[in-house]
């Protein structure tokens, strides 16, 4: 992977975090900035930022063997559009400069999608169609950002319109574009050929997200076919879980054999997380649950969290681990356990807190604060491995030696 693409990417990633911990010691002391325009920011650079743009460079890096100059072109043209964004909706939310630099970067995706799909090559037809199916789902999230202006001008920010447009978006980025392209170069490190047994994965893969987006269109437009619908989709998810589990299984001690211990517990973690996902979507089989979720700001945090920190960083943590860009230092270690403790401490007490909200009980004590305290180990993590990369001497020399 090219140094610089992904040193900006862990930068980007810092900000959002130290943005994130700005947003929960706001219930400690005063940050001075509004609290909603902060956060608007704190998503867009972590998703944005972080995710699409390590996404970017792991694409390009995996799939397209003839590294044509455009895509540098165009990976630094989207950082401008993610710091645009990082400047300005921090002061004005949603505004003309905002929405500007946010519609930049939807057409900078869509050239990307155009480029990869002209210029990708794979030996594996399993990754190829993994890696068209979320470059399709990330164009088809936009539909719901395009939806957003006539949704405010017809009905307005509190109409089911406006709240369905932004979670169709949320969900297709989520569970479609980053999850699955994180699955194809996953599945391109391990070497996952196309089977029968794959057509059963994938077939599950794509059904089950789009069914599953019936739980939050069930939020905002009630009825009991969406509900049927969203139980459809668990049901077929986990049994995508199970598939992918048999797919990989193989595979693992194989390609796990002459790794560090650090990528082993990183492994571990990330399909961890993945398989939780999986089983707490499963309790949105029962209507009352669903709704327990929704109206609770904690749990609704926490499963956001549990697939963006837990299954989407915990891969992209592993892709560059594997690569030339690290040295096992102690930096590294100290990066990735602090990053996971932050995460498994945060995610505990979000979880306490939502349960105990649900039985009618007091808030945990000290639960701000301790909350804050858990979350500067996230930043701390980012920052160790970002230092440790950063650092590295004999990266072109590693380079050299695994091409």
């Amino acid at each position: 992977m090219v140094k610089k693409f992904t040193v900006v990417c862990l930068i980007n990633f810092l900000i959002a975090a130290l943005m994130g911990l700005a947003l929960r010691y706001a219930f400690v002391g005063d940050i001075g900035v509004n609290y909603r325009f902060l956060t608007h920011a704190h998503s867009h650079v972590a998703m944005l930022g972080w995710v699409y743009l390590m996404l970017f460079a792991l694409i390009v890096h995996y799939f397209i063997p003839d590294k044509k100059p455009i895509f540098t072109r165009l990976f630094w043209l989207t950082e401008i559009a993610v710091i645009g964004m990082l400047l300005s909706f921090p002061f004005q939310g949603y505004a003309a400069v905002s929405i500007t630099f946010s519609t930049l970067h939807i057409l900078c995706s869509y050239y990307f999608v155009y480029l990869v799909w002209k210029h990708h090559k794979t030996a594996s037809v399993a990754t190829q169609y993994l890696l068209k199916i979320a470059l399709a789902f990330m164009v088809l999230s936009t539909i719901g950002v395009w939806c957003l202006g006539p949704a405010v001008s017809m009905l307005g920010q509190a109409s089911a319109f406006y709240q369905i447009a932004i979670q169709f978006f949320l969900h297709f980025q989520f569970n479609g574009w980053f999850l699955i392209a994180v699955i194809a170069v996953f599945f391109h490190v391990f070497q996952v050929e196309d089977s029968k047994l794959f057509r059963r994965f994938f077939k599950l893969l794509v059904a089950s997200t789009v069914l599953t987006l019936a739980l939050p269109i069930q939020w905002f437009a009630p009825h009991n076919l969406l509900l049927y619908c969203n139980g459809l989709g668990t049901i077929l998810q986990l049994l995508m879980g199970y598939y992918f589990l048999k797919l990989i299984q193989p595979k693992f001690s194989t390609v796990l054999k002459q790794q560090p211990k650090l990528v082993i517990h990183l492994y571990w973690f990330s399909i961890c997380c993945f398989v939780l996902k999986i089983g707490l979507q499963l309790l949105a089989l029962f209507p009352e649950f669903s709704q327990i979720v929704y109206t609770h700001r904690n749990l609704v945090v926490g499963f956001i969290h549990l697939l963006m920190l837990g299954v989407i960083t915990g891969f992209l943590f592993l892709f560059i681990l594997q690569s030339p860009l690290v040295t096992y230092t102690k930096s590294l270690y100290v990066g990735i356990y602090a990053f996971i403790s932050g995460f498994v401490l945060t995610e505990l007490l979000l979880a306490i807190q939502g349960v105990m909200f649900y039985f009618g009980n007091d808030i945990v004590p000290n639960y701000y604060l301790l909350l804050f305290l858990f979350s500067i180990l996230l930043p701390l993590g980012i920052g160790f491995l970002l230092y440790n990369i950063i650092t590295q001497k004999n990266y072109a020399t590693q380079t050299a030696k695994t091409t």
